[in-house]
């Protein structure tokens, strides 16, 4: 059996405390198929295993709980624990984009990240922790995102409960297109800020010959 065949069966045994444990978990950073969970959540509340506000009230806190993790990681932990996860493949490429997003997008980039750029949520916490953002400030984004992201998996797992892994999948390639679409314009955004003075330099040269 996979590890998400595993998950789903422990949650569909036990109920809330596997959905927490492995919400917290994955959102500290390790990868855990939590997207399939919440998904996976609608839909026994739609056939009435679950109750809705308790699902949504525990994966919320869960999330969010490991975030905070994660971004005490970052501020405290920092470069040492940066330098570990580097050595993981795509890990230095991740931090960098998480980095990026980070110094560009501030309070939008945690919100955004919490519900719709979620494969960049774990490292954007660290980042955030060692670029030292406020944390009141994180706190207040951290929790608006993920409940919304929290509500929206779970109510898309509970009306469509009868195709949840055709779900999951389209929701996860999606998340990855919106990565790459924001990488696509930060890099785009940085080579027309780099070669702007290369463009005025050259216009002043050609206006100084014609003045002479």
């Amino acid at each position: 059996m996979s590890i998400t065949d595993q998950l789903l069966g422990a949650l569909s045994q036990y109920g809330l405390p596997v959905l927490f444990g492995v919400i917290v978990i994955a959102a500290a950073g390790i990868p855990l198929p939590i997207s399939m969970m919440l998904v996976a959540a609608g839909s026994f509340v739609e056939l009435g295993e679950m109750k809705l506000w308790q699902v949504i009230v525990v994966a919320s806190a869960g999330a969010v709980l490991g975030d905070q993790i994660g971004y005490a990681l970052g501020r405290w932990g920092g470069h040492h624990v940066v330098s570990r996860i580097q050595r993981r493949e795509n890990g230095a490429a991740k931090i960098a984009q998480a980095e990026a997003f980070t110094k560009r997008w501030g309070a939008a980039g945690v919100f955004f990240s919490r519900w719709l750029i979620t494969p960049l949520g774990p490292w954007l916490n660290l980042t955030s922790g060692m670029a030292g953002y406020p944390w009141m400030r994180f706190f207040v984004w951290d929790v608006l995102g993920e409940v919304l992201w929290v509500v929206l998996y779970v109510m898309l797992g509970k009306l469509f409960s009868d195709r949840v892994q055709a779900l999951v999948e389209i929701l996860g390639n999606l998340a990855w297109v919106v990565v790459g679409l924001i990488v696509a314009a930060i890099l785009g955004w940085k080579v027309l800020k780099y070669m702007r003075p290369s463009a005025t330099m050259k216009e002043e040269k050609d206006t100084s010959r014609a003045l002479t």
